[in-house]
């Protein structure tokens, strides 16, 4: 639904890529900030301060998962919900989750799909304050500070931990 609020930080090598993304998010009110990799996202989360960051797996420089590892390290950003949105392997997704990413989104992914995505977590931070958000359509938080605190499984290329 436009009128949505929020700043997103989307980091990928592709700029056909970031730019799919940040016209798909910014037609539903999201403000959307870029970078083109990991090494590039750290220099610039301070400034920007998003409400959720979006990483590709694979990119020059620094990529996703150890981009997601650091900013997890760091108190200033490790409470910001992250999203994969790559064509990961079980590896990757499993590597993902244990550093504490909060959703993966398989590429190609429908436009939808990642809007709701983003939405869920950026709700689910609001509501709680941290990582996580609501379960299944995107309600109240869990209460817990575990990994689970959006709904677990796939669905149409969606996965959240």
């Amino acid at each position: 639904m436009p009128g949505a609020s929020g700043r997103v930080l989307v980091v990928d090598d592709n700029k056909v890529i970031r730019q799919l993304i940040r016209v798909n998010l910014e037609l539903e009110g999201l403000e959307v900030v870029t970078a083109a990799d990991g090494a590039e996202c750290l220099d610039v989360v301070h400034q920007v301060r998003p409400d959720l960051v979006t990483l590709d797996v694979v990119m020059p420089r620094l990529d996703g998962l150890r981009t997601a590892a650091r900013l997890r390290a760091d108190p200033r950003t490790n409470h910001l919900p992250l999203a994969i949105i790559s064509a990961c392997t079980q590896y990757e997704v499993e590597t993902g989750l244990d550093v504490g990413v909060d959703a993966f989104l398989s590429k190609p992914f429908e436009p939808a799909e990642l809007v709701r995505l983003v939405k869920q977590l950026i709700q689910g931070r609001a509501g709680r304050g941290g990582v996580g958000g609501g379960r299944g359509g995107g309600g109240g938080g869990s209460g817990d500070d575990d990994d689970d605190g959006l709904a677990d499984g796939v669905a149409g290329g969606v996965s959240i931990g």
